[in-house]
């Protein structure tokens, strides 16, 4: 069973320039689904997203194969921090 916000991570991890105010973390989980929070600095956020969201998506499809194997619906939220 693999940690989704753990693999999360070290997806985005090298995308950012600030390291240190990266954090993922598993918001909420019910029986279907999960709901994971990056969090970043404005820029990092921008970069996350992507132009017209691509990179967020794709981050979710790797997400969605990533927890495939647990049959759960994966939920990336995205959120700057000061």
């Amino acid at each position: 069973m693999a940690e989704l916000d753990k693999v999360l991570l070290d997806l985005v991890t090298p995308m950012v320039d600030d390291k240190e105010s990266l954090s993922v973390s598993e918001d909420s989980s019910d029986g279907r689904g999960v709901v994971l929070r990056v969090r970043a600095k404005n820029d990092d956020i921008a970069r996350l997203i992507g132009h017209k969201g691509s990179m967020a998506s794709a981050l979710r499809q790797v997400m969605s194969v990533a927890s495939h194997t647990e049959e759960k619906r994966v939920t990336i939220k995205f959120e700057e921090v000061q």
